[in-house]
């Protein structure tokens, strides 16, 4: 009797078997309906074998094998092989997360046909630059995979060189999968396409879409009605049936990393999906992960390089650091960028200030006897948020009302201390009344609309000036933006995160890309305590060649990444003492004796250490060859699954940590 092999949505790395009369090698990639337990799951189809390990009669009887779709394809199972071995995730969990959420339930809704989305008139492309032009020619479809890294200052028309991509492989009847770091980059990014390709089916994949459009659009790419899918990191694993190019926009973005589940770099699965396919794949950014950048120094990648504007008339904007060790601040910003706001006004441009802190201010505190607004359930602060008569935690959501005197000595006097956009946005409503001013924060905007509203009304000139996060950092154009005013960089400066530098920089870059992109001059003005610090001479020079060589020198000397690879063993309970007793465990097992490549430092805290309740310790593990420390994960993750450990106490690997 025919042995189904199935993956189930569960952390445990096996599959299950059951027997099944009718199956066949055929059916390898279709969802089935299983018991499990005291009741019923539903998983995909990995194998159909004539026997199991275990005796057939002590094997389940499969239930339906749904053939509402056609079967997965091989080369996705490969795909999910290659991320649940490489990232130590279950296999089961990785195929079952690829699938839309309705394809996973039992007893689905009813599905609707969505409405045809009304076609816009084709848009002719712009005459390309003669570096575009360059960069568009070396990327061919036809030749098999090749790994590109487009290297472009802001403005540079790195998205142009993307849809002549596109316009290239769609001409060869092939797909192309789009991705972007988040949400809020997609509207406009999908505007541009769809009229670019008016005839051609385009879809979006992310997190906020409807269920029921999110499940369509999964079945238009599967089944290759569309040909272009722009989608943000889960994305990457949508099976494609014409697959011809991947393009990551952005690819530096954190956002690309998974940061619970399974922990993946959707940027780096490209890379191997391409391969996988023998595909190109295109990386663009201005600012390049030093990792990526790495890998284009040794010629794993190829450069492409666009170092001028696309707009004849635009012109990089002048960036200037302002010497607050030497100014008197009134709310944090200094007279020369009031001066400058003013002068905009008065010419009818817009400003753009920048303060990567939402809320009105990171604490609340008594100056009588030092008490701070605290989460009880995180080691952060409760930011005050006065719009809302809130203190919020921006890491667990707790909230709680502000008092109204101090909790501890009732002190009815206490302050705010700090600011975030909402205090800026208040103080700026009174320096400038005449001013109309839009505040673009994660506060402010909650939604996909809300958001298309917000760029409606940056682009139609209602606002004057904008107070904004990293949301307004990077991907927009805003032609009558001229002027962006940094507040509140130096604080990364002296991070213990020794990534820290890297996106502080490309967080700098990408804000002061905003400005001048269209025949307007832009200016940057940046307050600082520090105008000597080499960060800053580059960002200057607009010279990320030589921040990044600096940056890549100094990981070298120290050991880290790219020159070493890591993974992290993190465990989180009620208790500090038991997640740092169980780690400690872990760090003395036997299997990490035979494997003398590999260096395993002691257990620590984590930096957040308390996070929703939890008490949160780490374990880094680390060596100089990928692939010793690849031989070396998944035994050692066997023998961690053997170790005894309290019942409340949750642990994963990660590979390639961002955060520590």
């Amino acid at each position: 009797m025919p042995v189904l092999r199935v993956a189930l949505d569960l952390p445990l790395h096996r599959l299950f078997d059951y027997v099944a009369e009718s199956a066949t090698p055929a059916d390898v990639g279709r969802r089935v309906r299983v018991p499990f337990g005291r009741g019923e799951k539903l998983g995909v189809i990995v194998d159909v074998a004539d026997a199991s390990d275990w005796p057939v009669d002590q094997l389940k009887a499969a239930g339906e094998i749904l053939d509402d779709l056609p079967p997965l394809p091989r080369d996705f199972f490969g795909l999910c092989e290659f991320a649940s071995t490489y990232y130590q995730a279950a296999f089961g969990e990785v195929v079952m997360q690829a699938l839309p959420a309705g394809l996973k339930r039992l007893d689905p809704p009813d599905r609707r046909n969505g409405r045809a989305a009304k076609l816009p008139a084709a848009l002719p492309p712009p005459e390309l630059t003669g570096e575009q032009a360059v960069a568009v020619a070396a990327v061919d479809p036809a030749a098999g995979f090749a790994a590109h890294l487009l290297h472009g200052v802001t403005g540079s028309g790195k998205t142009e060189v993307y849809l002549r991509l596109i316009a290239k492989t769609l001409a060869a009847g092939r797909q192309v999968l789009l991705l972007v770091p988040e949400i809020n980059l997609t509207p406009q990014l999908e505007g541009r396409v769809r009229a670019r390709f008016p005839d051609c089916g385009v879809v979006s994949l992310h997190s906020e879409l409807a269920e029921a459009a999110r499940e369509r659009n999964w079945r238009a790419a599967f089944s290759g009605e569309a040909s272009i899918v722009l989608g943000t990191r889960l994305a990457i694993f949508t099976p494609l049936p014409r697959l011809g190019l991947i393009v990551v926009d952005e690819e530096h973005d954190a956002s690309f990393k998974q940061q619970d589940g399974m922990r993946y770099s959707a940027r780096d699965v490209a890379v191997f999906r391409a391969n996988q396919l023998k595909i190109p794949v295109v990386l663009g950014s201005a600012t390049p992960s030093l990792e990526s950048w790495a890998n284009a120094q040794t010629k794993r990648y190829r450069m492409l390089t666009l170092r001028e504007r696309a707009n004849p008339e635009a012109t990089l904007p002048t960036v200037k650091l302002l010497d607050t060790r030497r100014m008197v601040l009134t709310e944090g910003v200094s007279a020369p960028l009031v001066a400058a706001i003013q002068a905009r006004l008065e010419r009818g441009e817009q400003s753009l200030v920048f303060l990567n802190r939402r809320g009105y201010a990171p604490v609340l505190a008594c100056p009588a006897c030092g008490w701070v607004s605290r989460c009880k359930r995180c080691a952060a602060n409760l930011v005050l948020h006065l719009a809302d008569r809130r203190l919020r935690c921006h890491h667990c959501g707790f909230e709680h009302h502000i008092p109204k005197a101090c909790p501890t000595c009732g002190n009815q006097d206490i302050h705010p201390f700090g600011r975030g956009t909402q205090r800026l946005e208040t103080w700026l409503h009174e320096q400038f009344p005449e001013a109309r001013i839009l505040r673009v924060d994660r506060d402010s905007v909650k939604s996909r609309k809300q958001w298309e509203a917000v760029l409606e009304r940056i682009h139609g000139g209602e606002a004057d000036i904008l107070v904004g996060t990293q949301m307004l950092a990077k991907g927009h154009d805003f032609p009558k933006l001229t002027l962006v005013g940094v507040l509140g960089a130096d604080s990364a400066l002296f991070a213990a995160d020794w990534r820290a530098p890297e996106r502080l920089f490309a967080q700098l870059m990408q804000v002061a890309g905003r400005a001048g992109r269209a025949e307007l001059k832009g200016e940057v003005l940046i307050q600082t305590q520090y105008p000597d610090h080499p960060l800053f001479a580059s960002l200057v020079a607009h010279d990320y060649p030589g921040f990044a060589a600096g940056q890549l020198q100094e990981r070298e000397q120290a050991g880290f990444p790219p020159y070493a690879f890591q993974a992290m063993l993190r465990a989180e309970a009620p208790e500090m003492a038991d997640a740092i007793v169980f780690l400690k465990a872990a760090a003395a097992l036997p299997v990490i004796g035979e494997h003398d490549s590999v260096l395993i430092y002691d257990p620590v805290p984590m930096k957040m250490a308390r996070l929703a309740n939890l008490e949160r310790g780490q374990l880094l593990a680390e060596s100089h060859s990928r692939p010793a420390l690849q031989a070396f994960l998944p035994r050692w993750r066997e023998a961690i699954e053997s170790l005894k450990a309290p019942s409340r106490l949750r642990w994963h690997i990660e590979v390639d940590p961002l955060e520590f």
